[in-house]
C-alpha cells in the first residue's frame, strides 16, 4: 500500500515537473537565433510568403497565446506537426525512439558486464597489483570524452579493419546488435568507469563492516557472504548512480548518434535545432523528461527492494 501511495506521489510530482519543463523549453526554443519561416521557405522567399508561414504556424501571436495552445494541445496528446519532417511530431518521435532506447539499453548492459566483475576483483585485491591495474585503466577511460572514444573505435575498427559498420541501425535484432556495438562500447567504456569506481568503494566499505565479520565468525562460506551481505548492500549506492547514468545517457545520445550516424532521437534533436523546428524540439524534450522520470522512479523502487529500511515516503 505504501508503495502504491509513493508511486502516486511521484506521478503528481512528475506532472509538476513536466509543466515546468514545458515552460522552460517553450521559452528557450524561441530564444534560438534564426526564423523558422526562413528555414522553411528559404532565404529568397518574399515577405508575403514568410508572413503566411508565420500565420500558419501561429508565430505572430503573443507568447501567452502560443504557450496556451502548446499546453492544451500537449494535454490532448497533440505535439503538433514537425516543420522539418512535415509529419506529426508523435509519429516522428515514435519512429526514432526505439533506436535510442535500444542503444541505451545495450550500453547499460555492457557497462554492467564490464564494471561488475572488475569491481569485485579490484575490491577483493585491494592494495595489490590487480586493483592498481584495473583502477588505472578505468581512470584513462574516465578521462576521455565519449565522442573521442567513439572516433577512435570508428577509425580503427570500422574504417581501417572493417570489422564493424561505420553507421546505421540494421533491421533484425542480430543486425542491430552488430551495428550498434561500437556506439554502445563507446558509451559503456565511459559509464563503466564511473560504475566500477563506485561499486569498488562500496564493496570495500561493506567488506570491512562488522556484520560481515560476524558472518565470517558464523562459518558462512565466502560465496554466501558475498551474495547475502556484500553484494546486496554494495549495490544500493551503485543502483542510484546507474539510474543517474541511464538518465544522462538518454538525454546525452546526441553526440554518440551523430558520430556513428545512428538514426535516433538524439541525432533528431540536433537536426531539429538547426532547422528551428519548435514543435519537434518541444516534443523531444518532453519525451526525454518522461523517460528520465520513469528511470528515476524505477531506481527508487529497486533501492527499496534491496534495502527495506529505505521506506518509500
Amino acid at each position: 500500500m505504501a508503495t502504491i501511495q509513493y508511486i502516486f506521489k511521484r506521478l503528481a510530482l512528475m506532472a509538476v515537473t513536466f509543466f515546468l519543463v514545458m515552460i522552460i523549453i517553450f521559452l528557450l526554443v524561441r530564444l534560438l537565433p534564426g526564423d523558422p519561416a526562413i528555414a522553411i521557405a528559404g532565404d529568397r522567399a518574399s515577405d508575403a510568403d514568410l508572413a503566411a508561414i508565420r500565420e500558419r504556424l501561429g508565430l505572430n501571436q503573443p507568447l501567452v497565446i502560443q504557450f496556451w495552445q502548446f499546453l492544451s494541445n500537449t494535454v490532448q496528446g497533440d505535439l503538433g506537426r514537425s516543420i522539418l519532417m512535415r509529419a506529426p511530431v508523435m509519429d516522428v518521435i515514435a519512429s526514432r525512439l526505439p533506436t535510442t532506447l535500444f542503444l541505451t539499453t545495450y550500453a547499460v548492459a555492457l557497462s554492467v558486464l564490464i564494471a561488475g566483475p572488475l569491481a569485485f576483483v579490484a575490491a577483493l585485491n585491494r592494495g595489490r597489483w590487480p586493483d592498481a591495474v584495473i583502477r588505472t585503466v578505468f581512470q584513462v577511460g574516465l578521462s576521455m570524452p565519449v565522442f573521442y572514444i567513439g572516433l577512435i573505435l570508428l577509425t580503427f575498427l570500422a574504417a581501417q579493419l572493417r570489422w564493424f559498420p561505420v553507421g546505421g541501425y540494421g533491421d533484425s535484432f542480430a543486425e542491430r546488435l552488430y551495428h550498434l556495438f561500437l556506439p554502445s562500447v563507446a558509451v559503456a567504456l565511459y559509464t563503466s568507469a564511473i560504475i566500477m569506481r563506485n561499486l569498488r568503494s562500496a564493496i570495500v566499505e561493506v567488506v570491512d563492516a562488522e556484520y560481515v565479520e560476524f558472518a565470517r565468525a558464523k562459518g558462512l562460506s565466502a560465496w554466501q557472504i558475498l551474495g547475502r551481505h556484500v553484494l546486496r548492500n554494495a549495490l544500493i549506492s551503485t543502483v542510484t548512480l546507474l539510474g543517474l547514468s541511464i538518465g544522462n545517457l538518454m538525454s546525452g545520445t546526441l553526440v554518440t548518434e551523430t558520430v556513428f550516424a545512428v538514426p535516433g532521437v538524439g541525432r533528431l534533436m540536433l537536426e531539429a535545432i538547426f532547422a528551428r523546428d519548435y514543435p519537434l524540439i518541444q516534443g523531444l524534450t518532453l519525451t526525454f523528461a518522461v523517460l528520465v522520470s520513469i528511470v528515476f522512479l524505477l531506481t527508487d523502487l529497486i533501492q527499496s527492494a534491496l534495502d527495506p529500511r529505505m521506506r518509500l515516503t
